[in-house]
């Protein structure tokens, strides 16, 4: 249960509690929002579910079920493989998780609160068992020596374990600075990564927790094209609505963003989750308009400026957004990004869908903004 599908969660558990089901929800929300939870469930599991899991189903069976249990953060060596094999039918797509935490500590991230800042690395034996290699890990590579030189290990695995299957991640801007590690990569299977760069202004990205993005005097377009040497698509996310944003944000990261070369761009608004530092803040502030829960969670997406933001007004925030999108995602900057993709031998057929579809979620973007508007409108201010 994370902190974007709480409601349809509520919804199910509602209708199998009406039909006599015991019902026990888990995960990030559930963790951060125990009180609420429980007013939807007969028990809720706190933290990382592995290690209690099998406590619950017991309790449960013997009709003896707590209303809460803490799963703590687990020994990931002690996870079982994944039953892949119980999903019916054919997915796309299959999702494998290689590590947990992330050293970052961003203000605005539920991960290090939920998962912390220790990164725990799963064998690489047991990975290549799964096989389903839609890598979900919060950071693939992480920071330190001994997480790239792990990170390498795993590709080399993947390699030799002839997989066959391509994959994406997220990693930090760190990802271009090894040569070796990018070749091993893209070997084992990289097609995309998915970095957060977040702010244009250096300061914020230190009271973001993204110093690390700021070491060696960083050239991001330097990075950017070092990446995509090797064949591997980058996908870069901002987040507007920072305390330093001000009217014209929004063209200023599409431009940025074109200036380093991406291949496509994540705009996403500044959103106080539970259990962050930024939540914290906010909140003291009286900045969170949006507070009526757990209806309210709908709205806390990424997609809808739920807070009040310092220099822009719901309405300046809400065309930063518009800006951006038809700024980077303009026809003629998405030719010139196909040609270059052609250009350089860079997959242009991936490089077409990718930025076709992104300017049709302007078109749903904008009809879902509108709607937003009309209905919270008058709370936001």
């Amino acid at each position: 249960m994370g902190n974007l599908d709480q409601n349809r969660a509520y919804e199910v558990a509602g209708h199998f509690r009406r039909l006599g089901v015991p019902v026990v929800l888990g995960g990030i929300h559930a963790t951060m929002c125990q009180d609420e939870a429980l007013r939807h469930a007969d028990s809720i599991v706190t933290g990382e579910a592995e290690s209690v899991w099998p406590r619950v189903l017991e309790d449960a069976r013997l009709g003896r079920l707590k209303s809460r249990y803490e799963g703590g953060r687990a020994e990931l060596a002690n996870i079982p493989i994944a039953r892949h094999d119980l999903l019916a039918g054919r997915y796309a797509l299959g999702a494998i998780q290689t590590t947990r935490g992330c050293p970052l500590n961003c203000s605005f991230c539920s991960v290090t609160a939920f998962n912390g800042a220790y990164y725990r690395q799963r064998p690489i034996e047991d990975v290549i068992r799964e096989k389903h290699v839609l890598v979900v890990d919060d950071n693939l590579i992480g920071t330190k020596p001994e997480h790239i030189a792990r990170a390498k290990d795993l590709f080399r695995a993947m390699i030799e374990a002839n997989l066959r299957k391509e994959w994406i991640a997220q990693a930090t801007i760190n990802f271009a600075d090894d040569e070796e590690l990018m070749e091993l990569a893209a070997k084992a299977g990289c097609n995309g990564v998915f970095i957060g760069f977040e702010s244009l202004d250096p300061g914020k990205l230190l009271e973001l927790g993204k110093k690390f993005s700021l070491m060696k005097n960083r050239d991001f377009r330097a990075s950017v094209r070092r990446i995509q040497r090797h064949n591997i698509v980058v996908v870069g996310s901002f987040i507007i609505g920072l305390d330093v944003d001000e009217p014209g944000i929004g063209k200023r990261i599409a431009e940025v963003a074109n200036w380093y070369g991406i291949d496509n761009l994540n705009a996403l608004f500044l959103t106080p989750l539970p259990g962050t530092r930024l939540w914290d803040t906010m909140k003291s502030e009286d900045r969170i308009p949006l507070n009526t829960f757990p209806e309210d969670w709908k709205y806390y997406t990424l997609t809808f400026p739920v807070a009040r933001y310092k220099h822009l007004s719901p309405n300046d925030i809400l065309r930063e957004m518009h800006s951006c999108n038809a700024t980077f995602y303009s026809m003629p900057n998405i030719l010139r990004r196909v040609w270059n993709s052609v250009w350089r031998r860079r997959k242009p057929a991936l490089s077409l869908v990718g930025n076709l579809s992104y300017r049709n979620n302007i078109r749903m973007g904008l009809k879902a903004h509108d709607n937003f508007r009309r209905q919270v409108g008058d709370r936001l201010g």
